[in-house]
């Protein structure tokens, strides 16, 4: 079917954050051949009809200021379009934030439970509490820049959601200051250390200037390792070391582990049997060392 732009209900556009790089990408796309593949629409007893995907495609075709979008019709309640939806977007990641949104509408929109939640998304009731916490934690305007694309779902859970858990007041100025200075994960990790270990004169020289406080920070650290301590060098390890572990435990909160294939569940054994040893020799190692070494 041919739709006009004004026939199509967007209710669920708020469920999916947008990627600037790739909308454009696709715009170019469909300038050069036109739109290829419909969107998806389910309909309603009254209103005009819903759309549940192809957000990308729709504002891709604005840009062009094209009339009509192609678009198919499932026969389907709205959530288990949401739900088929959701199954048949394998070309990209979800983001744990775009989990959390149609985990809440779902809920909210739909009365779905916890446990029924987790069943159709083949996950446990704690995982789906912990991607609900994450969209009920972060203010509605930081979420708002997750979804626009601003801010990346990475940083935010990473640097917003503590700060949201301590201080909501706390957490809007500091995304200001992220937005600010354009900062990447890692940056707005070395600004979130600081934050953390700085008094209020120093909180206060972060946020009104990002940028030079990164500069200042990346020029302290500007050091040779041939002019580093033995000892500092062994911090420096056990610092990467400490901070490896905390993203692969992350890494597999969020899911890494599931659904490998046998030969892959073979490799993680081994490669966890292999660190597993190489800590263990580590830790042996350290408690052979003089108490007051």
């Amino acid at each position: 079917m041919e739709l006009e732009f004004h026939q199509i209900d967007l209710r669920f556009e708020p469920l999916r954050r947008r990627d600037p790089l790739r909308e454009r990408s696709i715009a170019a796309s469909m300038a050069a051949i036109g739109q290829q593949t419909p969107v998806v629409v389910v309909a309603q007893a009254s209103g005009n009809p819903i759309l549940v995907d192809g957000f990308k495609r729709l504002r891709a075709l604005r840009a062009l200021r094209l009339d009509l979008v192609h678009a198919t019709c499932w026969d389907l309640p709205e959530q288990e379009a949401l739900l088929l939806g959701r199954l048949m977007r394998t070309a990209t990641s979800e983001s744990p934030f775009e989990q959390g949104w149609l985990l809440r509408e779902l809920r909210d929109r739909f009365g779905m439970t916890l446990e029924e939640l987790g069943r159709r998304f083949d996950r446990t009731a704690s995982w789906v509490c912990r991607r609900l916490a994450l969209v009920q934690e972060l203010p509605d305007v930081a979420q708002e820049h997750v979804r626009t694309g601003r801010l990346s779902a990475h940083t935010a859970m990473k640097v917003l959601i503590p700060l949201a858990r301590a201080n909501k007041r706390d957490c809007l100025r500091f995304m200001e200051a992220l937005l600010k200075a354009k900062c990447s994960t890692r940056q707005a990790e070395i600004l979130h250390g600081g934050w953390a270990r700085g008094d209020a004169q120093v909180r206060a020289r972060l946020l009104a200037n990002p940028a030079l406080f990164l500069r200042a920070r990346e020029a302290a650290q500007v050091q040779d390792p041939a002019d580093k301590s033995d000892l500092s060098l062994l911090f420096d390890d056990l610092g990467a070391l400490g901070a490896a572990a905390r993203r692969a435990s992350t890494r597999i909160q969020e899911g890494a582990m599931q659904a490998l294939q046998a030969q892959e569940v073979l490799e993680a054994a081994r490669a966890f049997r292999q660190v597993q040893s190489d800590c263990e020799a580590l830790f042996a190692l350290s408690g052979q060392e003089p108490a007051d070494a």
